[in-house]
């Protein structure tokens, strides 16, 4: 009974996540801030849920094929795009012992790295592979890093609310 429960919630929270991050990405997108060569994904703070529960990593790549899709994306765009999503949270989840500042690289580096052969290749946008590295890097260390590190920030006091054995 307890294991089907606690199953219950991890599809739950990733659900919940999911629906967050399409959301949140949907809204900023009216702003077009969500794509193009400098884009700042307000949703890509949530890439630091992984260091709070698993159940985040399925929740993170589901809504940002989601987002993806909905924002009129390109095929290989939400597939690589949302592949990019899904390594930073594993990436974060496979780090979040060690240091909380550690949690906020793998998202970045793995939009950083993959996200400008989309653009480069997939929209044909003016500028190169290097600019577009920086563009996104930039957007991903304000969205991952510093947004991410506050909600972190915000989160830890209550991080009970990820645990499955308190309710």
């Amino acid at each position: 009974m307890k294991n089907n429960r606690n199953r219950i919630l991890l599809i739950t929270h990733g659900a919940m996540i999911a629906a967050l991050y399409t959301v949140m990405t949907y809204f900023v997108s009216a702003f077009d801030l969500a794509s193009g060569a400098i884009q700042v994904r307000l949703s890509e703070a949530l890439t630091i849920l992984p260091a709070f529960t698993p159940a985040a990593i399925p929740g993170l790549f589901v809504g940002c094929i989601i987002s993806n899709t909905l924002t009129g994306c390109a095929f290989f765009d939400i597939v690589f795009g949302s592949l990019a999503t899904l390594l930073g949270a594993i990436g974060t989840y496979a780090v979040r012992k060690k240091h909380r500042i550690l949690a906020s690289l793998p998202p970045i580096l793995a939009n950083t790295l993959i996200v400008p052969f989309v653009l480069q290749y997939v929209y044909q946008f003016p500028g190169g592979i290097p600019y577009f590295m920086l563009t996104v890097g930039a957007g991903e260390i304000i969205s991952c890093g510093i947004l991410g590190q506050a909600l972190y920030a915000a989160l830890k006091p209550v991080d009970r609310i990820f645990r499955l054995d308190t309710v």
